[in-house]
């Protein structure tokens, strides 16, 4: 057995999404990390050990351009390229490539930490070290830093190091949560395994072991979804535990998930009721993916009225948009509903005072066991948010090592500057990094899509149902032209709503109604007469009434910064109104309605250096007019007088609207985002006028891309050359950056 001490800028515990986020980051601003994880490989819950979805801000598709950027972006892309069918094992080394392209991360698997070291009184603790045994490799080692995260899920550092924390649901009375019970409890959400099955060709017999339950005596078969097809998440409510210790009961949570598995197994071979013959398991999971443990408390607790009521906290860091998704105590036994979900109209804020310990000066957290109520948590718990707040935490944390500062004591704007330059997922700010010498430039362009016009007719869409436009309303909405069919005299009312903050993708606030006659036709442009002029530029969304015998003409193609919508009635469950979950493009994703929008100057050169990384309130990114691949298009940025560039980066569309997943709830038709730009090169200009390119790059797949010259360059402009995309008719640049 062997004794070390090893030190680092940083020790991140924990392996998760938040922690692998957390280390990447921070070591990508040149501090030392160690990453250390009690599990054999990366991912937590996401990983081949328990093979949970990675869910995030989307919903499933609900929240439009939501998607996580940052570090957790980047993996979702690149997990696409190597990996569309959803293969785990292949997730598993897409994490843990992202980890290893990072010199200053070492990483510690098989790693148990079981000991902190921390001193202080209690209201400020501080941690000095803590101990771990690297399981097969005999080795005891003790991780020496100036800042610790935890990001182990249950928070067994953050407890031995005396930090504050909660386990269990409030009382209403505390953050007034109309969904939290009148008396605080110590109940939580439980556990979970996953199987996966496989059709093997042939008659498979199954015996069940002896352990197996009789789910016919439980209220299982009555209550939940069996299907002899589904198998991983689509069983995600075999769900245990919440009455129990998640922790210090898991084991005998285990032991009831296995028994139930095998009980749900042999229901489908062996009741006669499934067409499952030649079915068999190909893996049953050993390892419980738990929700929900301790949750430590910060400066700020994030709470339910944060959450619907989006508040937009000057000290964001990350966001969310899951539903506030909690699940009954009794997990698969309950006999209600297996989970109740409530939609905010759009993604919400998460703030930094929630990543940090309330009490222990060097300690923050992320992942599962941030500062936020049971409530909150409910939403905040999925993994692509965890990741988003673990890139947030990872960042303060390099700060704070950096500056020889406590998270409190850092400054919050030099986070942004700092999340913002990395490309993090915040939502509604601009960056203002005084060293990033484009946002003083001037932006032109070769072209530029300068009018919403969808002409392109696929197909009719019936107007059975309200149908939703949302374009971008900059300057304004000036008209509206719509292609349809009526097959009588009839008539037309459309509305136009302010969806709000510039996040949401619902309607809103009225602003506008009309009512125009449709003559009996086909192929037929109706202007709908509607105009919309706002102080600033915003999304509008365009409500077209339903209307007998009248069809709406449907591109087969998306249109930049149009989507189209049609309205679903609510379930009986649901709470209401819940606009997200009453407007779905089910059937309409990547499709636009056939549109006359007239001018727009929502996509012009300006807009890729106006400090935006993200839609909001619009898209924010340069698109060209049709891209002609034998001429190219150009984006440039100038400046009066001729700056030194040194690092010059370009942020591509990797259609943030578009849902990506590491395993298999739905398939993705791509392997890379038709809307990245494919080949382009780089180039400055020189003092007589021509252009010197400085870099090319051929088969691109990715977002952010960073090009760092050999030698500094004095010019007075830069150019992006594009000359394909990777399926995109147009070229789209959604920032150019510039640094000395």
């Amino acid at each position: 057995m062997r004794n070390e001490t090893v030190r680092h800028d940083l020790t991140v515990v924990g392996g998760g999404l938040a922690g692998v986020c957390a280390a990447i980051a921070a070591a990508r601003l040149g501090r030392s990390v160690a990453l250390v994880n009690n599990r054999p490989v990366l991912g937590g819950n996401s990983s081949s050990e328990v093979r949970v979805w990675v869910c995030g801000a989307t919903g499933h598709g609900k929240n439009h351009y939501a998607r996580e950027g940052g570090i957790m972006g980047e993996l979702f892309v690149e997990n696409q390229f190597r990996n569309p069918d959803g293969n785990p094992y292949y997730w598993d080394a897409v994490v843990l490539d992202a980890v290893r392209a990072e010199p200053l991360i070492s990483l510690y698997l098989n790693t148990d930490v079981r000991e902190v070291d921390a001193e202080g009184a209690d209201d400020a603790r501080r941690v000095t070290g803590v101990t771990g045994w690297m399981m097969g490799s005999e080795r005891l080692i003790r991780f020496e830093s100036d800042v610790f995260l935890d990001c182990t899920g249950d928070g067994l550092v953050g407890a031995l190091a005396g930090a504050r924390h909660r386990i269990g649901r409030e009382a209403h009375a505390e953050y007034g949560e109309a969904w939290a019970p009148e008396t605080a409890d110590d109940i939580t959400l439980g556990s979970t395994l996953l199987f996966y099955t496989k059709d093997a060709g042939h008659p498979v017999k199954y015996v069940p072991p002896s352990f197996a339950k009789d789910i016919g005596e439980t209220s299982i078969p009555q209550r939940r979804i069996i299907k002899a097809g589904d198998n991983g998440c689509a069983y995600w409510w075999i769900e245990f535990g919440g009455e129990l210790d998640t922790v210090h009961d898991n084991e005998r949570i285990r032991d009831e998930l296995w028994s139930v598995i095998h009980g749900i197994w042999d229901h489908i071979k062996n009741s006669g009721e499934f067409d499952a013959d030649t079915m068999t398991l190909e893996w049953v999971g050993s390892v419980p993916g738990k929700r929900e443990y301790r949750r430590f408390l910060g400066d700020y607790v994030l709470h339910q009225g944060d959450i619907l009521g989006q508040t937009e906290f000057e000290d964001r860091v990350a966001f969310g948009g899951w539903s506030i998704d909690l699940h009954p105590p009794q997990g698969m036994y309950a006999t209600e509903a297996a989970a109740k979900q409530r939609y905010a109209d759009g993604i919400y804020h998460i703030p930094y005072r929630s990543l940090y310990s309330v009490n222990t000066d060097n300690l923050l957290f992320a992942g599962r066991n941030i500062s936020a109520s049971h409530v909150a948590f409910g939403s905040t718990r999925v993994m692509a948010t965890c990741a988003t707040i673990g890139q947030a935490a990872g960042t303060a944390a390099a700060l704070c090592a950096e500056r020889g500062v406590t998270p409190r004591e850092l400054d919050v704007p030099t986070l942004h500057r700092t999340l913002l330059r990395e490309d993090a997922s915040v939502v509604g700010l601009a960056s203002t990094d005084p060293d990033d010498l484009a946002l003083g430039g001037t932006a032109t362009a070769s072209s530029t899509l300068t009018a919403l016009t969808v002409d392109a007719p696929h197909e009719p869409w019936p107007l059975t149902a309200d149908a939703g436009i949302v374009l971008p309303a900059d300057p304004g909405l000036t008209g509206l032209e719509l292609l349809l069919d009526a097959d009588r005299d009839t008539e037309l009312t459309v509305e136009v709503y302010d969806p709000g903050p510039g996040q949401n993708y619902v309607p809103r606030h009225l602003v506008a109604t009309t009512t125009v006659p449709v003559a009996a036709g086909a192929e037929q442009w109706v202007d709908t007469g509607v105009r919309w002029a706002p102080d600033t530029p915003r999304n509008a969304f365009v409500v077209v009434r339903a209307a007998a015998g009248i069809g709406l003409y449907v591109t087969a193609d998306p249109t930049p910064g149009v989507l189209a919508l049609t309205r679903v009635p609510l379930r009986p469950q649901d709470e209401s109104p819940q606009p997200l979950r009453e407007w779905t493009d089910t059937g309409l994703h990547r499709r636009a309605f056939c549109l006359r929008a007239g001018p727009t100057w929502a996509f012009t050169a300006r807009r890729a250096v106006d400090g935006y990384a993200r839609p909001y309130a619009g898209p924010h990114m340069w698109v060209s007019a049709p891209l002609d691949e034998t001429v190219g298009a150009w984006l440039q940025v100038a400046w009066p007088e001729p700056v030194t560039l040194g690092r010059i980066e370009v942020v591509a569309d990797d259609d943030v609207n578009e849902d990506l997943i590491n395993l298999h709830h739905h398939r993705t038709p791509f392997d890379v985002l038709p809307t990245l730009l494919r080949d382009y090169r780089v180039e400055t200009r020189r003092p007589d006028g021509s252009w010197q390119v400085l870099a090319r790059v051929r088969d691109n797949r990715r977002r952010r891309l960073v090009h760092r010259l050999a030698e500094p360059v004095r010019t007075d402009a830069v150019r992006i050359v594009v000359e394909a995309t990777n399926g995109a008719g147009s070229a789209h640049i959604v920032s150019v950056r510039a640094y000395a």
